[in-house]
């Protein structure tokens, strides 16, 4: 006999929770993930920015991977994914425009 799925309110943490246990650690690595992501991406767009979004695509891709390690669902590796490459183009991005360092070093 089939069982009625319980569900609690609707949420995006309840939405990374595909297995039906909650991932408290692992579903702030991937929000904070995509949430630094977004910044860096997002700063990318004014150039004298690049010292943010050099750092903050480093901290992104930092916290993406150690992530990627722990994460249990795949909906949190599909948010890491999509956080961790928004880093890595903000950190590129920001790299292009003068770096992390800002030209004080060569």
């Amino acid at each position: 006999m089939t069982q009625a799925a319980h569900h609690g309110p609707l949420s995006v943490l309840n939405a990374l929770n595909t297995d039906g246990h909650d991932h408290p650690r692992e579903n702030t690595f991937a929000v904070v993930t995509v949430v630094l992501g977004a910044i860096a991406a997002l700063t990318t767009l004014a150039p004298g920015l690049h010292l943010v979004s050099s750092w903050v695509g480093i901290v992104g891709i930092a916290m993406g991977g150690y992530g990627q390690l722990v994460s249990v669902t795949t909906a949190e590796r599909f948010l890491l994914i999509i956080g961790f490459g928004a880093s890595a183009v903000g950190l590129a991005l920001g790299i292009a425009h003068g770096g992390p360092f800002g030209g004080l070093l060569g």
